[in-house]
């Protein structure tokens, strides 16, 4: 691919092997994934399971406002950074993956699909991909699997896709789990990742990414999976509160916080900081039974509340410390 990073001006050294190394690896370390736009939000993802550790590192590749990648069978992570690099001088998701396979000698091995921020999706699968393999490219959203027990996992990867509720993270976890159901990867699963990325860039990366979440290595990974994207939305709520807070948005505030608590009952650092935003913002009586519960659990939260105060986190007001403390 030489030639094309050339054409594009891009920088060589990054991406280019040193002399010597072979073109690819000589295993085949991905199995099943899906790649798609969310027509409604325009948000971009990328979702993956494989017998194989840590495949969130390699599978899922994702810009906002430009496209989604996944790379794998005997993975290539240059069609990653490549295809986004053509996507984002302009070209559609199908001229990208033909180019990127027209300069690859070893494009019969790889298994690679691209979905680009206007929908148009396209998909490959080498004629030595391992079997059962195979793709599907649906409006918006490819789906491809290779080293499958069976050849009707992703054509149940598309129709989960397709009849899924929820945002772009629940219907990429739905299909997924439609490869799982139908026999999924012949070795069985270890590791899984998910990557949504906002439609349209912020200039704010750090804000662009929804969900960039991995299972390394577990004998069940789209449970843990589905477990961390509820996290992160529990997650997602607390910084929404925090930012009703200062506006002074109390009753939108006390949604995202309830809302958060819900998602993750279990994580009582939630109602912690919530009860210490009520506390700094003259809301001490709605801060105090929040206080309690956490205390109540997880006593070690009492030692905390002086720290703050010392710091400007919460009022340094002796008797509101107090009143804290005596919870």
């Amino acid at each position: 691919m030489r030639a094309l990073l050339f054409a594009l001006g891009l920088a060589l050294p990054l991406l280019a092997a040193p002399p010597g190394a072979p073109s690819m690896p000589r295993r085949p370390v991905h199995t099943f994934s899906i790649v798609a736009r969310d027509a409604a939000t325009g948000d971009l993802g990328v979702a993956v399971q494989s017998h194989w550790f840590s495949v969130g590192s390699a599978v899922p590749w994702a810009e906002p406002g430009v496209g989604a990648v996944a790379t794998q069978s005997f993975t290539d992570p240059s069609y990653g950074a490549l295809g986004l690099a053509l996507m984002k001088a302009g070209r559609p998701a199908p001229e990208a993956l033909k180019a990127l396979l027209a300069a690859d000698a070893d494009r019969e091995v790889r298994q690679v699909a691209m979905v680009d921020a206007q929908g148009r999706a396209a998909a490959h699968t080498g004629a030595k991909c391992i079997q059962a393999a195979g793709h599907e490219v649906g409006e918006g959203f490819t789906v491809e699997a290779n080293l499958m027990d069976r050849t009707q996992v992703w054509p149940a990867m598309a129709k989960a896709f397709r009849h899924a509720q929820g945002d772009l993270a629940d219907r990429l976890l739905a299909a997924l789990r439609a490869a799982q159901a139908e026999g999924g990867d012949i070795r069985g699963m270890q590791s899984a990742a998910i990557l949504v990325v906002k439609g349209k860039a912020s200039g704010q990366p750090w804000n662009d990414r929804l969900f960039d979440l991995r299972v390394e290595d577990s004998p069940d990974p789209l449970n843990e999976l589905g477990r961390l994207i509820q996290l992160r939305r529990a997650y997602r709520l607390m910084d929404e509160g925090d930012g009703h807070v200062t506006a002074g948005e109390w009753a939108k505030a006390k949604a995202a916080y309830e809302g958060a608590a819900k998602l993750a009952p279990g994580i009582w650092e939630m109602p912690f900081w919530q009860a210490v935003a009520l506390a700094s913002n003259g809301k001490l009586d709605e801060a105090l039974p929040l206080f309690k519960r956490v205390f109540a659990v997880e006593p070690f939260w009492k030692r905390l509340v002086p720290r703050l105060a010392e710091v400007g986190q919460l009022p340094k007001d002796p008797a509101l410390l107090k009143a804290i403390e005596a919870q």
